[in-house]
């Protein structure tokens, strides 16, 4: 039952950033700008004092989003690949490279969404974030059977 529910997780997740990559530019923009908005309103009662860019700051929550959505995703599959009894080395490279091919089809994905475009950087942040994702999973992963 874990390994099936593992994959739904893995589906789920791929479903959400389809999801996202299907948004109009401007509705895309309007999330990210509103997230950039409430991160900068709690940036200022926190510290009232700090130098705030906006504009600069919606672009670094955009490509954030890119990053950590794909490290959730790394995670997501390498638990799945290591459910299924595949070997440690071989369920890294097999999460990575799902996952790379996933964020080079969500860029295709793009070019058919009104306002949108593909763009080979987001695919390098995007594989970044599952990389990161696959090696914090596998360093835990390794804490925890050294623990128990």
């Amino acid at each position: 039952m874990r390994k099936y529910l593992s994959w739904l997780a893995v589906i789920l997740w791929m479903c959400l950033i389809f999801y996202f990559s299907h948004q109009p530019a401007t509705e895309s923009s309007e999330l990210s700008t509103g997230i950039a908005e409430l991160i900068e309103i709690t940036v200022e009662k926190v510290a009232p004092n700090a130098d705030f860019i906006t504009e600069n700051f919606h672009h670094l929550v955009r490509k954030n989003a890119h990053f950590f959505i794909y490290l959730l995703l790394g995670v997501l599959l390498l638990h799945a690949l290591k459910l299924n009894r595949i070997g440690k080395y071989r369920a890294m490279g097999f999460a990575l490279l799902i996952c790379v091919l996933y964020a080079m089809s969500d860029e295709v994905h793009q070019l058919f969404v009104p306002g949108r475009g593909a763009q080979v950087k987001d695919v390098f942040i995007d594989s970044a974030g599952a990389t990161l994702g696959i090696i914090v999973y596998s360093i835990i992963n390794r804490l925890n059977s050294r623990i128990l």
